[in-house]
């Protein structure tokens, strides 16, 4: 009985998404994901570098393309970008909830989810 329970446990802590204590790779985050953001009508592709730097690229329907540089730090769940458009700087803190190899799944402040799929180069 206590190994059945055990298996439960142990099922609904892994299938339950990450926490704020789970680590996440860092290493997976390095590179380019793209989304299509609906509210914007745009697409959005981050580039992450090793280095902590990241480019925010927006390409709206018929526009020109906006590129917007920055910084990142990944603290456990935390994603913290820091982004300078013209003279303003503008910080945001993402929660991460789901990273593999291809998804990046993260959510803001208000429950607003957003999926990444990675870009291959």
């Amino acid at each position: 009985m206590r190994a059945v329970l055990s298996s439960v446990v142990v099922a609904l802590v892994t299938c339950g998404g990450l926490s704020a204590d789970d680590k996440i790779d860092s290493k997976k985050l390095v590179g380019k994901w793209s989304t299509e953001n609906k509210e914007l009508g745009a697409k959005v592709v981050i580039d992450f570098a090793k280095d902590g730097k990241l480019t925010v690229t927006v390409t709206g329907k018929g526009e020109k393309e906006v590129q917007i540089k920055g910084t990142y730090k990944l603290t456990g769940d935390k994603l913290v970008m820091t982004m300078v458009g013209g003279d303003k700087e503008h910080k945001e803190t993402l929660t991460v909830v789901e990273l593999d190899d291809d998804e990046l799944v993260t959510k803001d402040s208000k429950g607003h989810k957003d999926t990444y799929e990675r870009v291959e180069e």
